[in-house]
């Protein structure tokens, strides 16, 4: 059928037009390679200059305890894993994770990245 054409040109041209803004959202963080004196490199997260670090514990989604005090999850948070993949804050409850994290304007956390050990280690740098 001659509309099924028309269709899937249509979803081509969309798809081709918009791939360069898809694939802007989708990178939040690159990674930085790191060697120590052994020799050994490790693929290091740049995060936002704006993140804080802490230690988090998911007691019930979207509850949440930030440094030993009650907290909670925003609409639409997302986790990231020490892969960078989105972790489901289910799978989480009862771990003490050391992550880094941004919250939204009303106060409650957006964007958790949780830490590998050699992020941990890194100190976070304060924006002016």
């Amino acid at each position: 059928m001659n509309r099924c054409i028309r269709t899937l040109g249509a979803i081509a041209l969309f798809a081709t037009a918009f791939s360069p803004l898809a694939h802007a959202q989708v990178a939040s963080t690159s990674t930085t390679v790191l060697s120590d004196s052994s020799g050994n490199t490790a693929a290091v997260r740049n995060f936002p200059p704006k993140v804080q670090r802490g230690t988090l514990t998911v007691t019930a989604p979207p509850n949440v305890m930030l440094d030993g005090k009650p907290d909670r999850l925003s609409p639409g948070s997302r986790i990231r894993g020490t892969n960078n993949m989105l972790a489901m804050s289910s799978v989480l409850v009862g771990q003490p994770l050391v992550v880094n994290y941004l919250r939204e304007p009303n106060g409650m956390l957006h964007d958790v990245w949780i830490l590998t050990a050699l992020e941990a280690q890194i100190k976070l740098v304060s924006a002016p």
